[in-house]
């Protein structure tokens, strides 16, 4: 195994395993520890801080750094690398546009030219479709990440669908991205339940309120209890409707923002989603192209019946 090849690999034991001894590392790499020791001197020079416990019961191990160290990737991780880089310059965070370009920049450089070629034409059929987006700022972001992670409870401005502003004291959970905008699942102290809030509708910086004791959380799968309020409790009407075909059909037409698909057998399943217009829910069925069965609410049930009697004296 070549030197650089060996030290990536060192590197990615290190990452994966809190310490090694070092005759572990010599048989995982097949050299000897003398090797291991080489190699993990070559490892602090580039800057990654490796610690080492003397003795028999001793080993390596790899520590935060102050500074972020120079990288060593393999092919696949550089082109993910330089593909999200690429794709984070028009994304939903604010301000991360102009730094993605510039680190894009400085990977270009370095890359090989059989990388830069495979990340040249991945980006040159590739279409951002930016539309819909709303964007949050990074700060905001991290300081509600921070929140989740210290179990700080937060207080802050946020303005309802209809634009009524309310100032809000939450304890916070989860953040969720859809791909179209960030989500914070919290636990609202003064309404005593559990909702969801769009990140870009938070109108001030979020301000720690002192800490929490966690409470149980909303549900067991937090995924599909966040894609259900999403997709459905912003809207005045939840509906939920047995579509006659594979779930996983379905899924690839329904993301996460619009609804959430529940499979029933091989052959059906649940969609639950919503609509703030009963008028519209038909039409978005439709685009599907498969029987249906209204399960609730009854006004869409009602709906369906009168455009089906519609078109069938239209024919």
């Amino acid at each position: 195994m070549q030197t650089s090849a060996r030290l990536l690999r060192l590197l990615t034991l290190l990452q994966l395993h809190r310490e090694w001894a070092g005759a572990e590392l010599a048989a995982r790499l097949e050299v000897d520890v003398r090797t291991v020791r080489r190699d993990v001197d070559r490892l602090r020079e580039l800057g990654y801080p490796v610690h080492s416990t003397p003795g028999v019961a001793g080993g390596y191990r790899l520590g935060a750094g102050a500074a972020l160290p120079p990288l060593l990737l393999d092919d696949d991780e550089a082109v993910a690398v330089a593909v999200s880089l690429s794709t984070a310059a028009g994304g939903t965070v604010t301000g991360i546009e102009e730094t993605s370009v510039r680190a894009l920049m400085k990977l270009d450089q370095v890359l090989p030219s059989r990388l830069r070629h495979r990340v040249n034409a991945l980006q040159s059929v590739t279409l951002p479709l930016g539309g819909g987006v709303s964007a949050v700022a990074p700060a905001q972001l991290t300081a509600i990440a921070a929140a989740c992670r210290d179990r700080e409870r937060l207080r802050f401005a946020y303005a309802a669908s209809d634009g009524t502003a309310t100032e809000r004291r939450v304890e916070p959970l989860k953040l969720a991205c859809t791909g179209r905008r960030w989500y914070l699942l919290a636990f609202d102290v003064d309404k005593e339940a559990w909702r969801t809030f769009r990140v870009d509708r938070i109108t001030d910086e979020p301000r720690i309120a002192g800490r929490f004791t966690p409470r149980e959380p909303p549900a067991e799968n937090l995924g599909a209890y966040l894609t259900r309020q999403i997709s459905s409790a912003p809207y005045r009407y939840r509906c939920r409707v047995k579509l006659h075909a594979p779930a996983a059909r379905i899924a690839e037409l329904v993301g996460a923002s619009i609804g959430e698909v529940e499979p029933i057998d091989e052959h059906s399943c649940l969609l639950h989603a919503g609509g703030a217009r009963i008028e519209e829910i038909p039409f978005y069925l439709a685009r599907f192209g498969c029987d249906f069965e209204v399960e609730e609410p009854p006004e869409l049930a009602e709906h369906v019946r009168e455009l089906a009697a519609r078109f069938g004296r239209a024919g």
